[in-house]
């Protein structure tokens, strides 16, 4: 998959093909079911995987029609058999990219080369900074007065391949956790539309982990205006 860019990976006439990751909730999933429903985004997602069977993003993505597969990573030798099983039924779907969208596994070094270029990941946290986990408590704990979300290429490294765009919130002096989430979650859904839409209306393209825009590599992140728009 890694040798094709994105943009040349369907036909000009072709809905981009996704295959989206997901553990937890889907709220970012459905924000993508949305913006295809309403012909914003011209995408097709073709399954939704996850690691976690009784999650309620498998459950949104059966009420939109949508294929989905789950295993527990616990029925599985190691994390290089789970991932070999994930990425084998992925392949034979043929996507033309693969969103990371609130999966919370680790993904084997040796699953991220075979696809890299392909694979984005949306985290919460304006990145290089606080990447992993508990990233708003993380925030709050460091006195940050900005705090935000970024889409990025899936390298080997943890939340550590290219930034493709981010959108910022400001931190309040009284922010719960909570309050802070939130805040960040309103701005992950458009962000997240945001790039995708990009890559399927072949203005975003990646050959390996280099990115371009519009035919110009990309040398600094986008971000998401106050109208929800991606900017340079």
């Amino acid at each position: 998959m890694a040798d094709r860019d994105i943009g040349s990976s369907a036909g000009n006439d072709s809905a981009l093909r996704i295959v989206v990751l997901a553990s937890g909730n889907g709220s970012n999933l459905q924000a993508l079911i949305d913006a295809i429903v309403d012909k914003t985004l011209p995408a097709q997602i073709v399954a939704v995987c996850s690691d976690r069977p009784g999650c309620l993003a498998l459950q949104r993505a059966q009420q939109a029609g949508i294929a989905t597969w789950a295993q527990r990573p616990r029925e599985f030798a190691d994390r290089a058999a789970f991932d070999a099983a994930l990425f084998a039924h992925i392949d034979a779907l043929q996507p033309a990219l693969i969103v990371c969208a609130g999966y919370m596994r680790v993904i084997s070094a040796n699953a991220v080369q075979r696809h890299a270029g392909r694979m984005i990941n949306l985290h919460p946290s304006l990145l290089p900074r606080h990447p992993g986990l508990h990233t708003h408590a993380r925030a709050l704990a460091a006195g940050d007065r900005e705090h935000g979300a970024s889409v990025h290429l899936v390298t080997a490294e943890l939340d550590a391949g290219p930034i493709i765009a981010q959108a910022r919130v400001p931190v309040h002096a009284n922010d719960s956790e909570d309050a802070l989430s939130n805040r960040v979650r309103t701005r992950e859904h458009p962000l997240l539309v945001g790039v995708v839409a990009l890559f399927a209306n072949r203005r975003l393209r990646t050959h390996g982990n280099a990115i371009a825009l519009d035919g110009q590599p990309l040398t600094a992140p986008l971000h998401l205006d106050d109208h929800d728009q991606i900017q340079p």
